[in-house]
C-alpha cells in the first residue's frame, strides 16, 4: 500500500479516533521548519487512563489467542514494515531530521525484531522440573503480565517502540503507546502498519499527550489497577519519577535512560578506525542518541595524534540536508536545540574547541564550511570537539544531548576504566585496541551494560540484550530472549498424581550412604 501521513493526527483508543482538539500541536520538519507536517490533537490524563482501561479489557481475549497465531501477527507486522520500508524511513527523516541512511537502518531494526519474534510464538518455552518425590511433576510457565504502558522518546521514534511493543504483543499483553509528540507523523505511520497486521481492537492503543498529562494519567491508571507493566525510554530525570511512581504500586518498570558513553583508545589502537568510530557515534543523529559518544578517553602517547585526526575528520564531514549524503542533519526539535545551547555554556577557558568554524547554530553569520543545503531552513548546529576535558567538568559528568564530544587522556588502563565509570551512567562504551588482554580487562572492569571492541558506542542488534545500569536504567534489558522477562512472569505448578498427600521437604526418600569411607 502507499503510506501517506495524515494532516490530522489524533489518539486511537480501542480502534476509535478521539475528537480533534481545539488547538492542536503544530508539527514541523526540523530540517525545514517552515514545512508543517501535521496538526496533532493532544489527549489529556483522562484519555490516557481510558486507553489503559481499554487495553486491560482487551487483554484476556488477546492472551487466549494461541501463541503461534500471535507470532503470525508479528510476522505480518514485519512483512508490512518491509513492504513500506522506504516510506516509513522518509517519514522518520521528515519528522526528526535523521539522515535517510540512518532512518532506513532504524526501520530495518523493526523488521529484524519482528523476524526474531515471528517464530518465538512457537518457542515460548516453559520448563518441566523433576520432583524430589515419586509420582509428582513440577512445571514452570511464562504468563503475560496484562496491560503495558509504553512511553518512548523521539530520537529513535519507530525502532525503540518496536523493542517494547513486539515482544509485549507476542507474549499476550496489550499495549498503550505514548510516542513523543514531536515525532507524531512517523508514529502514526508505525501505528497504521501495526494495526493492519491482524490486531483486534484495544490490543494496541495510541495516545498523543505531553509529558505531564501522561504522568498524571499513568498515576491514575496504576491507582485503578489498569497497568501491569511500564516501559519508558527517555531522560534519567523523568525515568526516576516513573520509577518512584511504579515503586509505590510494587511494580518494576523497564527504564532505558540516558548515557554518557565513553570510548577508550589504547596506545596500540588503529587510530584511523577509532576516529571513524568516534565520528559516527559522536555526531550521528546530531549526537542525539542515548548511546552517543560522550567522552573519548585516549592514551597519552597517542592523544595528540588521535585529536588531530578526529578534528580533521569532523571538520571535513558534510552536515546539512538529511535527505542528502551528510553525517548528520538538524536537531530533532526546538526543545532539543534550546537545551543543547545550554550545554554549550559548559565550555570553559581550559577547553580547546575543534571540529568546525564556530559553535552553536549554523547561520550566515556563523557558517559551516561545506554545509549541504541552506542552514536557514532548519535547526542545524556546528559539531564541537572539546579538548582538555577534565573529570570535574560538567561536560564530562553529564549527558550532553547534541553534537558535542569531549576528549580526555589517561596513562594506564585502570585509570581509563575509572574515568569511564566516573559519571555514573552505564549504558554503552567501547574500547579500541589490538590487544585482546586489554579488551577483556576493560570488559570485566567497566560498569556499562553494553561493550563494543573496535566498534562505536552506537549500534545494537535485535537479538542481543540492550540496556544500561546506574543512571542509564534499572537493569532491565530489551531485545532478544532477554526482553521476555520484562513482559512475562513465571508461574510454577506442581502436579501430584500419587493419590496421597506428599509433603515437600518432609516426605522425602532417604538415601543411606557411608560418607566416612576412605581409600587406603
Amino acid at each position: 500500500m502507499t503510506q501517506t501521513t495524515p494532516d490530522d493526527l489524533r489518539s486511537v483508543i480501542a480502534g476509535e479516533r478521539l475528537d480533534r482538539a481545539d488547538k492542536p500541536l503544530i508539527s514541523t520538519n526540523p530540517a525545514r521548519t517552515g514545512e508543517v507536517l501535521a496538526e496533532v490533537s493532544l489527549a489529556g490524563r483522562a484519555e490516557f487512563t481510558a486507553a489503559c482501561r481499554a487495553a486491560k479489557e482487551a487483554q484476556r481475549a488477546w492472551a487466549a489467542v494461541p501463541a503461534p497465531i500471535r507470532g503470525q501477527v508479528i510476522g505480518n507486522i514485519g512483512d508490512l514494515v518491509a513492504a513500506n520500508k522506504e516510506a516509513l524511513a522518509r517519514a522518520v527523516t521528515r519528522d526528526i531530521g535523521k539522515t535517510l541512511g540512518e532512518a532506513r537502518g532504524e526501520v530495518q531494526e523493526i523488521i529484524d525484531t519482528c523476524e526474531f519474534f515471528r517464530g518465538e510464538g512457537r518457542r515460548l518455552y516453559g520448563q518441566t522440573v523433576p520432583s524430589e518425590m515419586p509420582d509428582k511433576q513440577l512445571f514452570a510457565f511464562r504468563n503475560p503480565l496484562g496491560a503495558a504502558a509504553i512511553i518512548t522518546a523521539g530520537n529513535f521514534p519507530v525502532a525503540v517502540p518496536s523493542w517494547y511493543i513486539v515482544p509485549a504483543l507476542l507474549t499476550g499483553n496489550t499495549v498503550v503507546w505514548k510516542p513523543a509528540e514531536y515525532a507524531a507523523s512517523c508514529s502514526w505511520a508505525f501505528y497504521e502498519l501495526f494495526s493492519r497486521a491482524g490486531l483486534p481492537k484495544g490490543v494496541l492503543n495510541l495516545v498523543y499527550a505531553d509529558g505531564e498529562e501522561t504522568f498524571a494519567g499513568l498515576e491514575q491508571a496504576l491507582g485503578e489497577g489498569l497497568v501491569d507493566k511500564v516501559g519508558f525510554t527517555g531522560s534519567s530525570a523523568v525515568g526516576t519519577r516513573i520509577g518512584e511512581l511504579c515503586g509505590r504500586h510494587l511494580q518494576t518498570p523497564c527504564l532505558e535512560l540516558g548515557g554518557k558513553n565513553p570510548m577508550v583508545v589504547t596506545e596500540d589502537a588503529d587510530l584511523d578506525l577509532a576516529v571513524e568510530g568516534a565520528l559516527f557515534s559522536g555526531f550521528g543523529t546530531a549526537g542525539q542518541r542515548c548511546t552517543s559518544l560522550g567522552t573519548a578517553i585516549v592514551h597519552e602517547s597517542v592523544h595528540q595524534a588521535f585529536l588531530e585526526r578526529f578534528a580533521a575528520a569532523t571538520a571535513a564531514a558534510p552536515v546539512g540536508d538529511p535527505t542528502r549524503d551528510v553525517l548528520y542533519g538538524p536537531m530533532i526539535s526546538e526543545r532539543f536545540a534550546d537545551r543543547y545551547e545550554g550545554y554549550l555554556d559548559w565550555i570553559s577557558g581550559h577547553h580547546r574547541v575543534l571540529g568546525s568554524t564556530a559553535t552553536g547554530r549554523i547561520t550566515a553569520d556563523a557558517p559551516r564550511e561545506g554545509f549541504v543545503g541552506d542552514p536557514a531552513d532548519g535547526l542545524f548546529y556546528h559539531p564541537v570537539i572539546l579538548a582538555g576535558v577534565r573529570p570535574e567538568d560538567r561536560v564530562f559528568t553529564e549527558e550532553t544531548f547534541g553534537p558535542i564530544v569531549g576528549v580526555a587522556s589517561y596513562r594506564h588502563l585502570e585509570e581509563a576504566i575509572e574515568l569511564a565509570d566516573l559519571p555514573g551512567y552505564g549504558l554503552s562504551c567501547s574500547i579500541y585496541t589490538t590487544d585482546p588482554k586489554k579488551a577483556f580487562a576493560f570488559r570485566s572492569g567497566i560498569g556499562a551494560g553494553m561493550v563494543s571492541v573496535n566498534n562505536s558506542t552506537s549500534g545494537a542488534e535485535a537479538h542481543l540484550p540492550f540496556g544500561g545500569n546506574g543512571r542509564s536504567g534499572n537493569g532491565g534489558r530489551l531485545s532478544g530472549l532477554w526482553v521476555l522477562d520484562q513482559f512475562t512472569r513465571w508461574q510454577s505448578m506442581n502436579w501430584d498424581y500419587s493419590g496421597r498427600l506428599q509433603k515437600a521437604q518432609m516426605d522425602v526418600v532417604e538415601i543411606d550412604a557411608d560418607l566416612g569411607f576412605r581409600l587406603d
